[in-house]
């Protein structure tokens, strides 16, 4: 919650600064709900890319979800369709990462009991964006540079991340994608962060393989 605010509010910011109007601010907010897919789409179009080269731009940065998708579908996947679409739509780095954690933790939690945490979850944070945005949007450049709005993107990822490096499987994907993500900054479309990603996750699943062997073994 406390990094949904200044980082919605920055999105606000720099939305109108680059000629959006509140409403087109807030529509844009509410319909892709994904702060870096948000900024990534509002940089290129600030910069005159084209329309395609944003919107394919957002949706590679966005293909992180589709990560958070596929580790949530052992947990969620039974729910019906109407509720799988609603968690599709919030499917966002905090809910994803909260949840997961809760799940690990619970391993016997029912889907209906898992369903009622993501949206737990994502209840507070959905209107903190939105009117964190508002806000930023309707302020605009009154919010003085001194503030650093900044700061928010990387410490929500950190804060995110560091509880849930639990096992050495958890740490050997995080460092490969970090060294991966690093060497393939140079790669189009932000497209380097989706092989980061699938690194990341190969080399953390081999980690558990061999781990698990050893484990056999003595």
């Amino acid at each position: 919650m406390l990094m949904a605010l200044p980082f919605g509010m920055l999105f606000g910011v720099l939305a109108t600064e680059a000629g959006l109007s509140v409403v087109q601010t807030m529509s844009f907010s509410a319909a892709v709900f994904a702060g870096a897919a948000q900024f990534t789409a509002l940089h290129l179009l600030n910069d005159n890319a084209p329309t395609i080269v944003a919107i394919l731009s957002a949706l590679a940065v966005n293909l992180r979800v589709a990560m958070y998708s596929a580790s949530l579908t052992p947990y969620l996947g039974a729910a019906p369709l109407w509720q799988r679409v609603f968690a599709a739509y919030f499917t966002i780095d905090q809910s994803y990462a909260c949840s997961m954690m809760q799940f690990e933790k619970e391993p016997r939690m029912k889907v209906s009991e898992r369903l009622r945490y993501f949206f737990g979850v994502v209840s507070p944070l959905t209107p903190a964006w939105l009117v964190a945005t508002y806000l930023g949007a309707v302020v605009g450049t009154r919010i003085p540079e001194s503030w650093g709005l900044d700061f928010a993107l990387p410490i929500t990822f950190l804060a995110m991340i560091g509880p849930m490096l639990r096992t050495p499987a958890h740490v050997v994907a995080a460092l490969v994608a970090i060294v991966v993500a690093l060497l393939s900054t140079t790669v189009p479309f932000n497209l380097g962060l989706l092989i980061a990603g699938c690194a990341g996750m190969m080399a953390g699943a081999r980690c558990e393989v061999i781990l698990d062997r050893r484990r056999a073994a003595a």
